[in-house]
């Protein structure tokens, strides 16, 4: 559907409604909210703008979910409230007219590497069904096509009752699951570099195991020197084949140390099972660094990656097995399972059908059902879990959603549109944070935050309608209807950066020359393969610094100062001008506050209710002793510097005392993609989409490369801020650089000197260069759906 015909739609069911169907805030005072209240329509699409960090989450997420699911919470009982997170309530002083909310956010889909697009979505669950009725040879109940359950066979006492007498019979059981046996249902089997794991030119007293947390100090040690399977003495490398095969292998096995029962296991068995069935990325960095050394993953010979076992494999409809219906395009699949007719599994099959409509229907046509939902991006993973939605039943909820047009083509924005649109004829009330104009225009209800970002935001600047909007003279309104020209007179090639024969996922065979010491922008629909491209053969080579679109790793503290490397220099400069040890000016060492561990708040668990974080006592949330805020710099002690904006840091460490090149140079990246308003020592759990993104992207600054690759940087950037993007990517290049942005945002493409789009569909229907050329050139031609759509947005 064009938005032309979206917004005819929108205007043709309006809603209504009166002073009693809202969702009233008043005192929210969420992060950097500044006591704010608003009126929220029910039953009606509601979008929240403003800058980046202006408050927008925190309203919306950091609120009204947030009190939402605290409340729905509380109505379990107090057994059931033990096993679920502890919510505290916002910092609100009314919250009336909430419904169950539902959030549709950006956060990947689990750690769990035996989740895949089809596990999360129930798509696999009525496929295993369809196959446990049609296949054949008939193996069974669905579990038998389950990855995830393995095949076991065994035999039990059973008590019986047999002429009124109660007796005991032995009896078998087994339980056919789809589990491969050799990868146990991952794909893929682990090689141990051993190496990695002991040192033996060392015993196991003097520390020879080198897998993290294994100290012989502790109850590993006991545990081996116990077990009597070894010498604590011996070198490791001097061991007997039975010795290292206990110490790697050994299965589970029952010891007594020091009148202690315990268990004795093989170091690989133990870490199969504490660090290997977790995805690699949701690990703690020491312990991510060393799996990634240690152990090198290889696809299952036995299932070939399938994940299944062999009567599941061998089980068929129409010589499809359901491996290869999960390995299939989500497109393709539809069209196979309308191909089947059964009358006696029809609903079921019109179900299936419906649900893999509605993925390519949401743009996710190119993903397969065996695609491992860690490796979705943020927006796939975000209309991932829109599916579960989009067929439901319930009316009057709240639907929550954070930036769902994030990497979608244009063509795809307008049947994101639609789908908004539908749950709220459906009778829900939608809730969107959005900076795309495409989005923002179909709302039935505005409100804009700002009038800036950080502290300088946090206010409402403007409720009501899209035109009263654009009416209002605030930043949204201003832009809203922003377009970028043409570039008239593009930059010259420096040179080429040669791409041959690239066959990564769904590329067939592309040939590509890309411009170096130019904006180059790569386009095309979401799975077209632009990822795939630049990713897969550019990304890598010598020269070539990446920013991605992976997700920050830090915990509540870390913050930019500790992300970015600034801390370093600073700490540095505290030491020295105070002649004392660099580890006290960190709140996560020598230097942190004894009563809350540096943490600067003391979190208290109230058992069966919702627990409570409060300042610390001790350092008023300053995060460090006393005694270390009695070193300064510059005027300053650590706790203020950490308090500092960007911008205010920007100047204390430009001059005087406290001037510090290192700590500057850092800053100004900072401050150049946008951040001066952060806060130097804010956690960064608290830090929007956008504001992570370009935190990243000052990180990568300062690399050394010749040609930098940005995965659409315009991601979570207000329309204000898009314009300072393009300005750092033209002193990028004017400095000599290189740039090759993948982008979906016109302004970018109509800005770039010259555009390779990638088409002319996604998945397997893409995969080719459809047009190369200048903007102008591609608008010209409008021979592809980017060159229409951009020609649309300039005007011509």
């Amino acid at each position: 559907m064009s938005p032309e015909a979206a917004s005819e739609r929108h205007v043709r069911t309006p809603h209504i409604a009166d002073s009693h169907e809202k969702i009233r805030v008043q005192g929210a005072r969420v992060n950097n909210l500044k006591n704010i209240s608003v009126e929220i329509p029910k039953r009606r699409l509601t979008v929240f703008t403003g800058v980046s960090g202006s408050g927008k989450s925190s309203l919306v997420f950091g609120t009204i979910a947030a009190e939402s699911q605290r409340m729905i919470n509380e109505t379990y009982s107090a057994f059931v409230q033990g096993f679920m997170p502890t919510l505290a309530r916002p910092d609100v002083d009314v919250l009336e007219g909430l419904t169950t909310a539902i959030l549709v956010d950006q956060e990947r889909i689990g750690a769990n590497p035996r989740s895949t697009v089809g596990t999360v979505t129930d798509a696999n669950a009525m496929l295993r069904i369809v196959f446990s009725r049609l296949a054949q040879p008939h193996i069974g109940s669905p579990q038998a096509y389950s990855f995830n359950v393995a095949s076991i066979s065994g035999a039990g006492a059973v008590t019986i009752e047999k002429g009124g007498e109660k007796i005991k019979e032995r009896r078998s059981f087994s339980i056919t699951g789809g589990m491969c046996p050799r990868c146990e249902g991952m794909g893929r089997v682990n090689d141990f570099n051993l190496e990695a794991l002991f040192d033996g030119g060392k015993s196991l007293s003097e520390g020879a195991v080198l897998v993290p947390n294994y100290s012989m100090d502790g109850w590993y040690g006991r545990i081996f020197a116990g077990s009597g399977f070894f010498d604590m003495d011996k070198k490791l490398g001097k061991f007997t084949k039975k010795e290292l095969n206990d110490l790697l292998h050994k299965e589970p096995t029952k010891i007594k140390v020091e009148g202690i029962n315990l268990t004795y296991e093989g170091i690989i068995p133990k870490m199969q099972k504490s660090m290997l069935s977790k995805d690699v990325d949701a690990l703690q960095p020491h312990i991510r660094a060393f799996v990634e050394r240690a152990v090198v993953f290889t696809t299952c010979p036995e299932c070939q990656g399938s994940r299944l076992a062999a009567h599941a494999r061998n089980s068929r409809i129409d010589g499809v097995s359901i491996a290869d219906a999960c390995a299939l395009q989500i497109s393709d699949l539809a069209v196979w399972v309308r191909s089947l007719n059964e009358p006696s599994v029809a609903p079921l099959l019109g179900a299936l059908g419906e649900t893999l409509d509605s993925f390519v229907n949401i743009g996710l046509g190119y993903l397969s059902l065996e695609r491992p939902s860690g490796t979705l991006s943020g927006g796939e993973a975000q209309r991932t879990k829109m599916i579960r939605h989009l067929g439901s039943s319930l009316t009057d909820v709240t639907y929550v959603f954070d930036e769902p047009t994030i990497g979608l083509h244009p063509h795809d924005i307008a049947r994101m549109n639609e789908l908004l649109l539908q749950l709220r004829d459906k009778g829900n009330t939608v809730l969107v944070v959005e900076h795309k104009p495409e989005a923002i225009t179909i709302a039935d209800h505005v409100v804009d935050l700002g009038p800036r970002a950080g502290a300088q935001g946090g206010q409402v600047v403007f409720e009501g309608t899209v035109e009263g909007l654009r009416a209002s003279g605030t930043i949204t309104g201003k832009h809203l209807d922003d377009r970028i020209s043409l570039k008239t007179a593009p930059r010259a090639a420096a040179g080429t950066l040669e791409v041959r024969g690239a066959t990564e996922n769904n590329l067939q065979n592309v040939d590509v020359d890309i411009p170096l010491g130019v904006l180059a922008v790569i386009t095309g629909v979401a799975g077209s393969g632009k990822s795939s491209l630049i990713h897969g053969s550019v990304s890598g080579r010598d020269g070539v610094v990446t920013v991605d679109q992976g997700a920050i790793r830090g915990s509540r503290r870390s913050n930019p100062a500790t992300y970015t490397g600034l801390l370093e220099p600073i700490r540095k400069a505290f030491a020295k001008v105070n002649g004392v040890k660099p580890a006290l000016f960190s709140a996560n060492s020598e230097g942190a506050c004894p009563t809350c561990n540096g943490a600067g708040v003391i979190y208290t668990d109230l058992g069966m209710m919702a627990g409570v974080s409060t300042v610390c006592e001790e350092c008023e949330g300053r995060r460090f002793q006393a005694a270390v805020l009695d070193y300064h710099l510059g005027g300053r002690n650590i706790s203020e510097v950490l308090t500092m904006s960007v911008d205010q840091a920007v100047e204390f460490f430009a001059a005087g005392e406290a001037k510090l090149p290192a700590a500057h140079t850092i800053l100004a990246r900072m401050a150049d993609v946008g951040l001066g308003y952060l806060t130097l020592g804010q956690p960064l759990t608290t830090l929007s989409g956008g504001e992570r993104q370009r935190i990243k992207l000052a990180t990568h600054l300062g690399e050394k490369g010749g040609v930098y690759v940005l995965d659409e940087p315009t991601t979570g950037l207000h329309l204000a801020d898009v314009q300072k993007l393009l300005g750092l990517l033209d002193r990028l290049i004017d400095s000599g650089k290189s740039v090759i942005v993948i982008e979906h945002h016109q302004a970018v493409m109509a800005h770039a000197d010259w555009i390779i789009d990638i088409g002319p569909g996604a998945g397997h229907d893409g995969g080719t260069i459809v047009f190369e050329g200048t903007p102008a050139q591609l608008v010209a031609s409008r021979e592809t759906l980017t060159g229409q759509h951009l020609a649309a947005y300039v005007g011509t």
